[in-house]
């Protein structure tokens, strides 16, 4: 199995305790040297803090684990692309590599080709692209 898609089965692990507690689903891992080195899904509503995103509770979790505010060997994947708040979050942290799955299409902005990242950052989309979309779908279906 292809390393992105193994480890965007695990954010589809983290999205789906979100969606369970009624967050909209997106979970967010950063891996270190093929190990996982945090997890995280939305918790928005739990936590009653707009700034309780999977990306920066995943982020604050890697940096204490770190032990650096940096995460420059790091790869972060995430379900569903980034908002700007999350985006500079990662920008900050100069993580190496983001992979995530699909584009949101609510937003009116894409993260791509925009100085929302860092300038070295290598980005991947579309891993597990049709499992993702399916969550969402039926998320805010139920909604």
């Amino acid at each position: 199995m292809n390393i992105d898609k193994y480890f965007m089965i695990e954010t589809i692990k983290e999205a789906k305790k979100a969606y369970k507690k009624g967050e909209i689903p997106i979970g967010a891992i950063i891996v270190s040297e093929e190990k996982i080195i945090s997890k995280a899904y939305n918790q928005v509503e739990e936590l009653k803090n707009p700034t309780a995103h999977a990306e920066i509770i995943a982020l604050t979790l890697a940096c204490n684990y770190m032990k650096s505010k940096y995460l420059k060997s790091c790869t972060m994947y995430v379900n569903l692309e980034p908002c700007i708040m999350c985006s500079y979050a990662i920008y900050f942290s100069k993580i190496f590599r983001l992979v995530f799955s699909i584009k949101n299409k609510k937003k009116k902005h894409s993260i791509i080709n925009k100085n929302y990242l860092y300038p070295k950052i290598i980005v991947n989309s579309g891993i597990l692209k049709e499992e993702n979309e399916k969550l969402m779908k039926s998320f805010f279906k139920k909604l």
